[in-house]
């Protein structure tokens, strides 16, 4: 007659404590392929793309500042002239896109 909520609340659960955990592992793998992953492919896109300049492309930086690739540095570096005779050294990563490729030279 005298039975305790808590004692009759755990006799109906059927979840245990695993089935506990079942909401928030779906919502860490909906977040993960919804967010994550997408955000991770992109960077590796991005990654592959500033790793292929060339001198030569068109390209828009992440300010907004268009301009042609007149050489790559070593140490992570562009030098990206915006204007005849104005040019400005940009850090790769900050390249936002590629807005035309150069074809490359046969060098024979």
């Amino acid at each position: 007659m005298f039975v305790t909520p808590a004692y009759a609340q755990s006799a109906a659960g059927g979840l245990g404590g695993a089935g506990q955990f079942l909401p928030l592992i779906l919502i860490f793998a909906i977040m993960y392929f919804l967010l994550i992953r997408p955000q991770q492919k992109k960077m590796k896109e991005h990654k592959a793309m500033v790793s292929s300049l060339r001198r030569g492309d068109q390209v828009v930086t992440q300010g907004g500042i268009m301009g042609k690739v007149t050489k790559v540095k070593e140490d992570g570096e562009v030098e990206v002239e915006i204007a005849t005779g104005v040019k400005v050294r940009v850090v790769q990563s900050t390249i936002a896109t590629v807005t035309s490729k150069t074809e490359p030279t046969d060098s024979k």
